[in-house]
């Protein structure tokens, strides 16, 4: 499923090269997975009203139903040292 997200997001944002995607399970039937982009693209990424975003949601959601597992998607900005 990271690998899917992180397709879906590289191709919205100008710097793909500064995309990451982690997961961390929950629990055996809950993961989270977090996305974090550069600050420019994290607005590229939510879009107007949260749409792409919960457009990326659904993606997964749909995806994972097959699975039997449920994924929570969340968007951070990366921290630049």
């Amino acid at each position: 499923m990271e690998e899917l997200v992180k397709y879906i997001v590289t191709q919205l944002v100008l710097h793909p090269e500064d995309v990451t995607v982690s997961m961390k399970e929950e629990s055996e039937k809950v993961s989270v997975i977090t996305v974090s982009t550069n600050a420019e693209d994290l607005g590229r990424v939510i879009g107007k009203n949260g749409k792409i975003a919960s457009s990326i949601r659904t993606i997964v959601k749909s995806k994972s139903s097959k699975m039997r597992k449920r994924y929570i998607v969340k968007f951070v900005e990366k921290v630049q040292e």
